[in-house]
């Protein structure tokens, strides 16, 4: 059988996208390399710009009996432990393990019709040609045809690599994310703080756990986890995940047949947990170039199509982007601001409200 549409990857990004998909009555094939459930690098938290596109899928309702933690309130911290906090309205935003919302977001495409293949990681690609209007895609011992390829398989694509896309690799900073018990009156807050090596996020994902990220250099690793293992109690032998780059340049989203999703695309600075809503939102987008695509046979308007809507995403709000990332890469000069109230609770309230959509 040859598929209207392979995705490959089955986060947020790659779920979305097949679900849509397979709801529009296209024979829509997910290739994922990972089992599931499985947990992800990732700060857990889901903005209130997620909800309207999971009230699309029909996930929203599922999505809010998963045990999260319900956040009010977003504390900046500095080094020293100066702290300025923002109230956030009820209800504004909440956070939930990966390994739950991923695997709520896949069941639902899996339910929509989409066929699944988890284990199955991809080691070749053959791309369209005269002779050939479909994608060849090999994943270990089985073979697929598809006549629209997704890639949705992160900042280290593997589709980008096999098709030569991927960019030099920037390994500036590395992220390291585990769950632990919940301190003692920790309360329903996000906390992004400073620390001369770097920074961390912890945020409350509901059954008494807390989600606990440190992101740093390299070489500023070990300092990082002796922090945590006194501020924390995390054993010396704790494991923790780890993803690295966490900037990498953005790739064209579309070429022929072939749509890049999530962070396959464009990878956003973590400080601003904004990651899940681009990567469900430009599933979405790109789900109704495959429509448009497979319904006209317009290979180039539905690329366009697709890459125009994919800037339109990001248009006016990658500057909030940018000065997360100045302050998280200079977090002894953002120290010194926050403390000087340069940064006022007024300026971060908007900021927050602008990465919220509130």
């Amino acid at each position: 059988m040859i598929f209207d549409v392979a995705i490959v990857g089955s986060g947020p990004a790659g779920a979305s996208c097949a679900a849509f998909c397979a709801v529009a009555g296209h024979r829509t094939l997910i290739l994922e390399r990972e089992t599931f459930p499985r947990e992800k690098v990732c700060g857990d938290c889901l903005n209130p710009a997620c909800t309207p596109i999971l009230e699309r899928l029909g996930v929203a309702a599922r999505v809010q009996t998963l045990p999260h933690g319900r956040l009010s309130r977003v504390e900046f911290v500095a080094i020293g432990g100066h702290t300025v906090g923002v109230d956030l309205p009820p209800d504004a935003e909440i956070a939930v393990k990966r390994s739950l919302f991923d695997q709520v977001l896949m069941k639902r495409a899996a339910e929509a019709g989409a066929v699944v293949r988890q284990g199955a990681t991809v080691d070749a690609l053959v791309p369209p040609a005269l002779t050939r209007d479909s994608w060849k895609i090999t994943a270990g011992a089985e073979s697929f045809e598809a006549r629209v390829l997704v890639a949705a398989d992160g900042r280290n694509s593997t589709v980008a690599r096999l098709l030569r896309l991927l960019p030099r690799i920037a390994r500036e900073r590395v992220a390291l994310q585990t769950h632990l018990p919940l301190p003692s009156g920790f309360g329903a807050r996000v906390v992004l703080q400073l620390l001369p090596e770097g920074y961390s996020g912890q945020a409350p994902v509901g059954d008494n756990e807390l989600n606990l990220c440190l992101v740093g250099k390299p070489s500023s690793m070990p300092l990082l986890r002796d922090w945590a293992e006194t501020s924390f109690g995390v054993a010396r032998d704790h494991h923790w995940r780890i993803i690295t780059p966490l900037r990498r340049a953005s790739l064209p989203p579309a070429r022929r047949r072939l749509f890049l999703i999530g962070d396959a695309a464009r990878v956003v600075e973590p400080f601003t947990g904004e990651g899940i809503y681009y990567a469900l939102r430009s599933g979405e987008l790109a789900a109704e170039a495959i429509a448009s695509l497979l319904a006209t046979g317009d290979d180039d308007e539905a690329a366009r199509s697709y890459a125009a809507a994919h800037d339109e995403l990001y248009r006016g709000r990658l500057w909030v982007n940018r000065i997360a990332r100045a302050a998280v890469l200079s977090p002894r000069i953002t120290s010194l601001l926050l403390r000087a109230s340069v940064l006022h609770p007024a300026l971060l309230r908007v900021l927050t409200a602008k990465l919220t959509k509130l």
